[in-house]
């Protein structure tokens, strides 16, 4: 199964939580381990670019948090990143430097690289986002079957299957993906890089990377 490895997909220059890849094979392997990290990372930070607000929560001096916001620990704020009005935040997160969590996103149990923009009316969980990656408005990540069975990471060109032995696992988001208005990621989506996913897609799978994806049907390359 091509294009779903941790170089396959990301940057790793592009954010703060490089060293949570170190020996992981596939990146959905690194969601159980996000809580532990947080807390052992947020020791680390420097005080003087970093506040730790409350129990197990460290945010950027610079990062712009606004007040009807909420965030639980663990949780990490990077440097230059702004949280927006009613973002709910619920625990085991990092987010990028310079990244954007809009009005009424929640996040829960998910890396945000650098730059990443989920402005507006997001779900976002159980997932891994790649530099600079954009959701549309109201696009959602779903992260457990509707029967809760464990999920499975399918190639749906060669029908090849990999267990990954977790229930939650959203969508592995590469760099410079654009997702479209209304979108859904259902579980064990991997996007690859620099690809478009159209407006109201319902998307399952692996998607390569540099592709435009239309529909189920129709997923042409980038030009």
């Amino acid at each position: 199964m091509n294009n779903i490895g941790i170089s396959d997909l990301y940057s790793l220059d592009k954010t703060i939580a490089k060293t949570i890849f170190d020996n992981v094979k596939y990146p959905w392997q690194v969601l159980p381990k996000i809580k532990d990290y947080i807390i052992e990372l947020g020791k680390k930070l420097p005080k003087e670019k970093y506040n730790q607000i409350d129990e197990n929560v460290w945010v950027a001096k610079s990062a712009n948090i606004y007040p009807s916001a909420y965030i639980k620990g663990p949780a990490i704020i990077d440097e230059g990143a702004e949280i927006r009005h009613c973002a709910f935040i619920r625990g085991n997160v990092i987010v990028g430097k310079n990244t954007v969590v809009g009005n009424s996103t929640e996040l829960k149990n998910v890396i945000l690289f650098d730059n990443v923009h989920v402005p507006h009316y997001n779900y976002v969980g159980d997932s891994i986002l790649g530099y600079k990656s954009h959701m549309g408005a109201g696009a959602v990540t779903s992260n457990v079957k509707s029967d809760s069975t464990l999920v499975v990471i399918k190639d749906t060109k060669t029908g090849e299957k990999i267990e990954t032995k977790l229930k939650k696992v959203g969508a592995m988001i590469g760099d410079n993906v654009e997702i479209g208005c209304g979108a859904v990621l259902n579980p064990g989506t991997i996007i690859g890089k620099n690809t478009n996913i159209y407006p109201l897609s319902s998307v399952r799978g692996v998607i390569l990377e540099n592709s435009i994806y239309k529909n189920k049907n129709e997923i042409v390359k980038r030009i």
